[in-house]
């Protein structure tokens, strides 16, 4: 079956910089849509981040714009959350995700989305 694994979340001082990585197994990356979503305690999943299949179209939430850069390798079958100016309110699970069918658009909803990772904790300190 399809699995999404992340890595590379920890603790980090506010103001740094941590890069996550979603490896796919089960199926190739390259025909899909990704998304980013991360989880507080006590709150919803929320929309971060997404990608087109074709890698052309990005999208994120205006919490994190212009801090977060999602991208994809394709040849490593890995989708990548590069978050730079991190800030204690960043605070989450990060999840990665992904849609059920190729032809599925990538959205803000985690209803979008059918495949999901086990989540990577990141922790911002002040």
């Amino acid at each position: 079956q399809v699995q999404l694994v992340e890595s590379g979340g920890g603790l980090v001082q506010a103001g740094g910089s941590l890069r996550l990585s979603c490896a796919v197994s089960g199926r190739t990356s390259s025909g899909y849509g990704m998304g980013w979503f991360r989880q507080a305690p006590g709150k919803e999943r929320e929309f971060v981040s997404a990608i087109s299949r074709s890698g052309g179209s990005t999208y994120y939430a205006d919490s994190v714009k212009g801090r977060f850069t999602i991208s994809r390798v394709y040849a490593k079958n890995t989708v990548y959350l590069q978050m730079t100016s991190l800030k204690p309110e960043d605070t989450a699970v990060y999840y990665c995700a992904s849609p059920l069918f190729p032809d599925a658009v990538v959205g803000r909803a985690p209803s979008t989305y059918g495949y999901w990772g086990q989540g990577t904790q990141v922790t911002v300190s002040s």
